[in-house]
């Protein structure tokens, strides 16, 4: 449970706050920044509120700054929940840090549901706020500003239409046994099936190319009909279960959400038998935008990125944006595959309004180049535009200035945000988002951005603190 408003001090956390204990430098700039801009827990107190009746009663659990606090120390640290509960219980820096001091501290659970009760607008607005706070302590100045797209994947398998069915038959088939173990009576009419479809799509994975030719589209048949047959047998389940009652009001709650679980699995049941009728049996090309590619994550995307080492990409492309000091000004989680030449205006357009003038410099690779870019760039007010043409025959002029000493510099300041993709993966866990739902995983994208401008803010903070060297005999 969390908890609006922050609890009672006792004497043990002021025993606890008289131990100086020293907190590591980088947390402790992270931790002076937060203090000083109260508007970031501002943010998270307004979500934390929705739906309480009186935020100032209840019993102990996460307040604003701790809950911003935690989350910011979990993508620092790339710890999962469980992580993140024992390291802070154990030790006394992170107990400071996150203000817990000599309370108890929650079960992982807490962790969850607390950070799942943010929402990516209150993450984006936070970020945009800490990127406002840097320019004000003249951290930043966005004379320069890089662009690059990546794709963050979903915590999905590969997809084929035979593990797809498989899935489908299997997660029926285990939650109509779950209601079956709940009512009283049963249910019936219900075959499990689970052993023939699992047969059936181990055949086909385990397939050489010659059988493929011969004998996939009869397996791909049968797996068909099995699956169609786990759906319509589910489906006359939820039909005689539509008054059923359990022993306790405890067991109606859990029966009422089973049923909508299988209903809501039926459905996708649906899709991925249509999918795998049309594309196998009757040899039709499916738009991506028709496909779906996993039942437990529906708004996962196929990208196509033209990678030899990873030609298909199953997850969201982001887009992001990065200044000359290391701070990431924008973020966008995208629907679909769109070119990143789309992203050009909208990203001078979100510039200007945070810093108040176009940059001097923009860098971008060959994806972002199109002529009616390099127009948008000049007319904000660019001067150099570093964006190499992509195609094409290149005028003499054009060749001058790709050749050019500054244009070159320009492409390797454009280089430094493929390092920061690679902080972002190694360092902040941000390669595979393995939270469930399309709003979790902007959320993910979110707080491993805000731990980046953290750590970036902090680092800047004690370089413009530290007392410069003495020259050299």
């Amino acid at each position: 449970m969390t908890r609006a408003t922050p609890p009672q001090w006792s004497f043990a956390d002021l025993e606890f706050r008289a131990q100086n204990v020293t907190l590591d430098p980088l947390l402790q700039q992270i931790s002076d920044f937060i203090d000083q801009h109260q508007t970031l827990v501002e943010h998270v107190r307004l979500d934390l509120q929705r739906g309480l009746k009186n935020s100032a009663t209840g019993r102990n659990g996460l307040d604003a700054a701790q809950v911003l606090r935690s989350l910011a120390l979990m993508r620092v640290k790339n710890w999962d929940y469980r992580e993140l509960r024992e390291r802070i219980a154990d030790g006394y820096t992170l107990r400071q840090f996150t203000q817990f001091f000599s309370r108890p501290v929650p079960k992982h659970d807490a962790f969850h549901r607390a950070f799942a009760k943010l929402t990516p607008a209150t993450l984006e607005g936070i970020n945009q706020q800490v990127v406002l706070a840097a320019v004000a302590l003249g951290l930043e100045d966005g004379k320069k500003l890089r662009t690059d797209t990546t794709v963050v994947e979903t915590d999905v398998h590969h997809p084929t239409d035979s593990t797809l069915l498989w899935d489908t038959v299997r997660v029926i088939s285990r939650l109509v046994g779950r209601l079956h173990k709940l009512l009283p009576r049963g249910v019936r009419g219900f075959t499990n099936h689970r052993r023939s479809a699992r047969r059936r799509m181990q055949e086909i994975q385990r397939m050489t190319a010659q059988q493929r030719h011969n004998q996939m589209v009869p397996k791909y048949r049968q797996l068909i009909r099995v699956s169609r047959q786990v759906v319509a047998n589910a489906r006359r389940v939820l039909k005689q279960t539509q008054n059923a009652r359990g022993k306790t009001a405890l067991d109606d709650l859990t029966i009422q959400a089973l049923r909508k679980e299988i209903e809501r699995y039926c459905q996708l049941g649906d899709r991925v038998i249509d999918q795998a009728r049309r594309r196998v049996l009757e040899g039709e090309q499916v738009p991506s935008d028709q496909k779906i590619y996993s039942i437990f994550e529906t708004h996962t995307d196929l990208i196509k990125r033209g990678k030899t080492q990873k030609p298909i990409e199953f997850g969201h492309k982001v887009f992001l944006a990065e200044s000359a000091r290391g701070l990431i000004t924008q973020y966008r989680v995208l629907e679909g595959n769109p070119a990143d030449q789309h992203h050009v205006e909208p990203s001078l357009q979100r510039h200007q309004q945070t810093f108040g003038r176009a940059p001097e410099l923009y860098g971008g690779d060959r994806g972002f180049y199109s002529p009616n870019n390099l127009t948008a760039c000049q007319q904000a007010g660019v001067k150099l535009i570093c964006i190499p043409q992509r195609g094409g025959k290149k005028t003499p002029e054009r060749e001058a200035l790709e050749k050019s000493p500054a244009f070159k510099k320009g492409q390797r300041f454009r280089a430094g945000i493929e390092g920061r993709i690679s902080v972002l993966f190694r360092g902040r866990g941000m390669k595979r988002c393995l939270a469930e739902g399309r709003q979790r995983f902007e959320l993910f994208v979110g707080a491993a951005v805000l731990a980046n401008n953290l750590l970036r803010i902090a680092a800047l903070l004690r370089a413009k603190r530290k007392p410069p060297r003495p020259a050299a005999a």
